[in-house]
């Protein structure tokens, strides 16, 4: 991507269907500038935290941009899979908030902080559907999944850095299931 503007949704989506099989056709990004817009537009985001995480105690938080975007990449005192967790959260979060009729007046600027921030090679007339099911979603409960501590294996590289190593045995599994 630093290389050739562009290219990395490509080499993500390439990365996916080599991985998990899966094709790819769509891709959305969004910039973690854009993140702060986007959450700012439409006055903050309600967060309601079943226990303390990220700094934050249990209970009912509105976070404005900057405080979304340090709960979404904060690692301190956890890993990825709690970062994965909190990233689901925030994302049901963020669709539930949207959903309150009294932040649809802000619509306009969401919707134009939105194009500042996204990424996609998803076509014009595929985003009202896209909308509609992430509603639904929402109201009715997102079907999620994610990749577990049992999933992998942790591993040591030559050069030090601790990686985890797929259990591919455990993992296609569920990625077969949520998408037959």
């Amino acid at each position: 991507e630093l290389e050739q503007p562009g290219s990395g949704m490509k080499a993500a989506a390439g990365v996916v269907e080599a991985n998990f099989g899966i094709n790819v056709p769509y891709v959305v990004r969004l910039r973690f500038d854009g993140l702060v817009n986007v959450v700012d537009a439409k006055g903050g985001v309600v967060v309601d935290l079943p226990k303390d995480m990220s700094g934050l105690t249990a209970g009912r938080h509105t976070l404005d941009g900057t405080q979304a975007l340090a709960f979404v990449r904060d690692r301190s005192g956890s890993d990825d899979f709690f970062r994965q967790q909190r990233g689901q959260l925030f994302i049901v979060s963020t669709v539930k908030t949207m959903l309150n009729p009294a932040r649809w007046v802000r619509l306009p600027a969401v919707i134009g902080a939105l194009f500042q921030a996204v990424d996609s090679n998803v076509p014009l007339w595929v985003w009202p559907r896209l909308v509609y099911g992430i509603a639904f979603s929402a109201i009715k409960g997102f079907d999620s999944h994610a990749i577990t501590r049992e999933m992998t294996t942790s591993w040591v590289t030559d050069q030090g850095a601790q990686v985890l190593l797929p259990n591919w045995d455990l993992i296609l599994p569920m990625v077969n299931e949520a998408f037959k």
